[in-house]
C-alpha cells in the first residue's frame, strides 16, 4: 500500500490541446474543463498545426486567456506538445489531450494524486480510464513491443492481448477497473508529472504522429518513472481505431518498427520487421485495404506523406487526432 503525500497548495495544471482542424469536435471538450479539472489549478495552451477551420477562434471564445502557440505548419503531435509546454506558464504537472476527449467530473484531480503517491518507485505518468460514447471501455493499456509480442499479433491478431508474453494491447478487463502499473498507454490523455519531464527531457519529434507517447512512456520507465492507470479517473474518447485511415495506418505501422530499431540491435529489428510484416501481408491478402497500404510502406517508408509538405498532404491527419488503435 502506497501512501498519499500531502500538497501545502493546489497544484497547478498546464492542459495543452494539440489541433488540427479540430473546430468541430473540440467545443465539447473545452465545456468539459472547469468539471474534470475540478480541485487543481490550470492554465490553457492550444498548440495548432495550422489549422484552416476556426480551432484557435473556438478556443480562444470558450477559454478567455488560453494561450495559442502557432506552429505555423502540421508539425505533428510531438513538436506541437513540446513547443505549448516551452510556452506555458509554471505548472506542476502537463495534461495533453486529445480534442475529441470529454473529461469527466474530476479526473485531473484523481490523476494527480497517483502522481503524488509516495512508494518504492516514481509514478511520473498517470493515466485514465477510457471509454466510447456509448460508455464501453477502450482497450487503450499497452505491454512493452517485443519480438514475441508481434509475432504473436501476427498469429493470433488482436486475440494475442490475452496473453501477456504474446500481445501488446492488454484486454484483461480486470486491468481496467483496477489502478495499476502499466508499460505505455495511448497518447488521448496522459498526465505528466513536471519532474518527469524535466528528468525525462522533450518528445520525440521524429515521430509526427504515433509512437512518440510509447518511447516517451518506455523513456520515462527506464529513468525510474512508472506509467498509472487510474481506474476511478474516467474519460470519454470519441471515436477510435475505425476513424484510422489507410494512410494513418501506414505511419502507425512503420513507426512501430522505428521505434523498435530505436531500443535494439539491427538483427533484432530485421527479424521484428518481419514479424510486422507477416502481420500485415496476411491481412492484406484477406482484402483489408489499410494493411495493403501498410505492407507497401513497410517496403518503401520513404514513400509515407509524413511529415506533411504541402496542402495535398496536410489533411491526412485527423482532427481528432487520431490516437487509438
Amino acid at each position: 500500500m502506497s501512501a498519499r503525500c500531502e500538497t501545502p497548495a493546489t497544484p497547478v495544471v498546464a492542459v495543452v490541446i494539440v489541433t488540427y482542424n479540430s473546430a468541430a469536435v473540440l467545443p465539447g471538450l473545452l465545456q468539459s474543463l472547469d468539471e474534470g479539472l475540478r480541485g487543481v489549478r490550470w492554465h490553457l495552451t492550444v498548440a495548432d498545426n495550422a489549422s484552416a477551420d476556426d480551432s484557435v477562434a473556438v478556443a480562444t471564445r470558450s477559454v478567455p486567456g488560453c494561450r495559442v502557440r502557432q506552429m505555423g505548419r502540421n508539425a505533428g503531435y510531438a513538436a506541437a506538445f513540446n513547443a505549448a509546454i516551452a510556452d506555458a506558464e509554471p505548472y506542476d504537472a502537463v495534461l495533453i489531450l486529445n480534442p475529441d476527449v470529454r473529461l469527466g467530473p474530476g479526473s485531473v484531480a484523481t490523476l494527480y494524486d497517483r502522481l503524488t503517491e509516495v512508494g518504492p518507485s516514481k509514478v511520473g505518468i498517470a493515466v485514465p480510464r477510457i471509454v466510447d460514447e456509448q460508455g464501453a471501455v477502450a482497450r487503450s493499456l499497452r505491454r512493452e513491443p517485443t519480438l514475441r509480442r508481434a509475432l504473436g499479433e501476427a498469429v493470433l491478431g488482436q486475440r494475442a492481448g490475452r496473453f501477456a508474453a504474446l500481445g501488446e494491447t492488454v484486454l484483461d478487463e480486470a486491468a481496467y477497473v483496477r489502478d495499476g502499473d502499466v508499460e505505455w498507454a495511448t497518447g488521448a490523455v496522459m498526465l505528466i508529472s513536471r519532474e518527469c519531464l524535466a528528468t525525462c527531457g522533450p518528445w520525440e519529434e521524429s515521430f509526427f504522429l504515433y509512437s512518440e507517447e510509447t518511447e516517451f512512456a518506455l523513456r520515462a520507465r527506464d529513468r525510474g518513472y512508472l506509467t498509472r492507470m487510474t481506474a476511478a479517473a474516467e474519460v470519454v474518447h470519441i471515436g477510435g481505431e475505425s476513424r484510422v485511415s489507410p494512410a494513418l495506418w501506414s505511419l502507425l505501422t512503420v513507426n512501430r518498427v522505428r521505434l523498435y530499431r530505436m531500443r535494439h540491435s539491427r538483427v533484432a529489428t530485421a527479424l521484428f520487421w518481419c514479424a510486422v510484416f507477416l502481420r500485415e501481408a496476411v491481412r492484406a491478402a484477406l482484402g483489408q485495404s489499410r494493411s495493403r497500404r501498410a505492407v507497401a510502406a513497410l517496403l518503401r517508408p520513404s514513400r509515407l506523406p509524413f511529415p506533411p509538405t504541402s496542402a495535398a498532404t496536410a489533411g491526412t491527419v485527423p482532427a481528432d487526432g487520431g490516437r487509438e488503435r
